[in-house]
């Protein structure tokens, strides 16, 4: 009986809409209350004990705050106005993607600066001793691209690796890519080589936001897959593929280069929570979390706040 029953509830599964089969692949997200909404979230475990602030691409780099990762509070910008360095690259002074992490006694915080559909964009970065919004100094760029570049300087993601501090970016124009950086300034540096780490096979190669983790002997790349920025339209999801080595080669699940189009399916779209994406992973209490945000199809399709814990499975790949 036990038999028949389970062959019974296969075949079920297996007639049920992709949809249905989608909720029962992917967890939602971890209940938060207060300010939900959040486009592009960088996370961070504050030093001391002292909570968590999430930054955001919105105003001039928005800022929340919570004390136990539930529920969080709007606390502005992490700038009081744009440098004027910005409107260079926007006429709004309009930052986008910022990735915050902590080294030699400060917070740094990369982001970029573009517009819609150009690759005349540049990273910058800011230092603080405290990571709190209002606190930070801003140190200009740190790289750049032109629109006679094969790549988009947007979405930063610093990762330390064997002893180097390494920047991953990249949207569209053929994807993800990589350069090392100066610890000291923080910065690229001069003439460094731009490493490619995944793409898609056809253009406009919709691949950006990538997030770097280390676990055990792999470096995992997760990057956010299709469009965003369209509500419940938006067909964004999160793949991933490892690599022995932080600059690549990246492979998927099934052994497919990241840089043929592969790509293991970790969060796609499900239930309320469409367009899952603009990922990145912070530690906290010794665990691996992945922030991303959502499109909430029971709101309208507000952008909000993601967080599930990441399990390592037997075989080295993340899960939710």
């Amino acid at each position: 009986m036990r038999t028949v029953l389970a062959a019974a509830a296969a075949v079920t599964l297996a007639l049920l809409p992709n949809t249905a089969q989608a909720a029962q692949s992917y967890p939602d997200p971890q209940p938060v209350t207060g300010q939900q909404i959040i486009h592009d979230p960088t996370v961070i475990a504050l030093k001391g004990g002292k909570g968590y602030v999430a930054y955001s691409t919105g105003g001039v780099i928005g800022a929340r705050l919570s004390k136990d990762r539930v529920h969080w509070t709007d606390e502005g910008n992490a700038f009081a106005a744009p440098p004027s360095w910005w409107y260079e690259y926007n006429a709004t002074g309009d930052p986008w993607a910022p990735d915050i992490s902590y080294r030699d006694g400060r917070y740094w915080l990369y982001y970029a600066v573009s517009s819609w559909g150009t690759n005349h964009s540049a990273i910058g970065v800011a230092t603080s001793s405290s990571g709190l919004p209002g606190t930070w100094t801003d140190h200009g760029k740190v790289f750049t691209s032109e629109t006679t570049d094969t790549w988009n300087a947007i979405d930063p993601a610093v990762v330390r690796a064997d002893g180097k501090l390494w920047m991953s970016f990249g949207s569209y124009w053929t994807g993800i890519r990589m350069v090392q950086l100066d610890p000291r300034t923080g910065r690229a540096i001069p003439g460094a080589t731009v490493h490619h780490l995944a793409t898609r096979p056809d253009a406009p190669y919709a691949v950006e936001g990538p997030a770097i983790v280390q676990h055990g002997r792999h470096y995992y790349l997760l990057a956010s897959y299709d469009a965003c920025c369209s509500g419940v339209n938006s067909t964004y999801k999160i793949r991933v593929g490892r690599s022995t080595s932080v600059t690549g080669p990246y492979t998927d699940k099934d052994g497919t280069s990241l840089l043929e189009g592969g790509g293991s399916l970790l969060l796609a779209g499900h239930g309320r929570f469409l367009g899952t994406g603009g990922e990145s992973v912070f530690k906290d209490k010794g665990r691996d979390v992945l922030a991303y945000h959502y499109y909430d199809a029971d709101d309208e399709g507000t952008p909000k706040l993601g967080l599930n814990d990441i399990r390592w499975a037997k075989d080295g790949w993340p899960a939710l």
